[in-house]
Formats: structure tokens, C-alpha cells, sequence
């Protein structure tokens, strides 16, 4: 089953994942990253769970990266 950004659940530091800046929401273009820490509350969000990269970009989570 393919997990999607919108379940605070589904997400934790270390995953490897796919975000949306702010600055790229009109366009939906993807940032990839590892997550450092996650800045939503609410166990679900309908954009996505708000995270903090390690690089220190912020974004909603779109996809989860299956790691092996």
C-alpha cells in the first residue's frame, strides 16, 4: 500500500521524502529530501503533513520514498 504525505502517522524523521515549497505550490513542483522534523499537529492534513527538511527547507509531504 502506497503511503501518502497527509497521515502525520505515516511520517518520521530519517524517512526520505517528497515535498512542495510554498514558493512551488502553484506549479507542484517536487523537492526531495530527508526529514529532520515535522511542524503539523494534527494527526491528518488534506495538503499534506508540514516538515521540516535537513537542509532546513519547509514543506507539505506529497510522497513517501520506499526505502528497501
Amino acid at each position: 500500500m502506497a503511503k501518502n504525505g497527509c497521515m502525520r502517522s505515516h511520517i518520521r524523521p530519517g524517512l526520505e521524502v517528497d515535498i512542495v515549497l510554498k514558493k512551488d505550490q502553484r506549479t507542484g513542483t517536487l523537492t526531495r529530501g530527508v526529514v529532520k522534523d515535522i511542524l503539523t499537529n494534527s494527526p491528518t492534513h488534506p495538503h499534506g503533513i508540514k516538515v521540516r527538511l535537513q537542509d532546513g527547507q519547509v514543506g507539505r509531504v506529497k510522497n513517501i520514498i520506499e526505502g528497501d
